[in-house]
């Protein structure tokens, strides 16, 4: 199965099939609105509106697996990220990454993408990076920041 053989529920209940993005370069994140890490929203909101006219999306896929950091509901987590935030790009409904639980989409993802953890997403805002192909490319840490992932986006995007 590839990227686009997968769909997740939109963050107001809408099935949503990652074959809408088919052709696009797309930065899969989990987030969480009360982590030390949450002012990344900031900078990815700044990542989709530079080059979301060049076919760039990102999806945020809120857990609260870790330390219990996004523990509101959907709708709590929507508002939380437009009002803090301002954040425009596609966000889902609040989801496992690891364990029996966890989205398949994410499986997926830790397959194709494994890190020195293995197949585990050690914290909130781990990133993938997918090409227009639907190829998991990059999985980057947690604490690298949104901004520097500017190269290999570019380069994706051919810009």
């Amino acid at each position: 199965m590839s990227f686009y053989g997968f769909s997740a529920k939109s963050i107001r209940g809408s099935e949503v099939s990652m074959k809408e993005y088919e052709g696009k370069v797309v930065l899969v994140v989990n987030t969480a609105s009360k982590c030390g890490l949450t002012p990344q929203f900031k900078d990815l909101e700044a990542l989709y509106r530079e080059y979301k006219n060049h076919g760039f999306e990102v999806l945020g896929f809120p857990c609260n697996q870790f330390a219990s950091q996004d523990s509101g509901s959907n709708q709590e987590i929507q508002e939380f990220c437009q009002l803090n935030y301002g954040v425009t790009f596609s966000m889902f409904e609040k989801v496992d990454v690891n364990g029996e639980a966890a989205h398949p989409l994410f499986k997926y993802l830790k397959e194709e993408a494994n890190s020195i953890l293995g197949k585990k997403i050690k914290w909130n805002f781990t990133k993938f990076l997918v090409d227009s192909k639907g190829n998991v490319v990059k999985r980057f840490a947690p604490t690298t920041k949104p901004l520097k992932l500017k190269k290999y986006i570019e380069r994706l995007l051919e810009i």
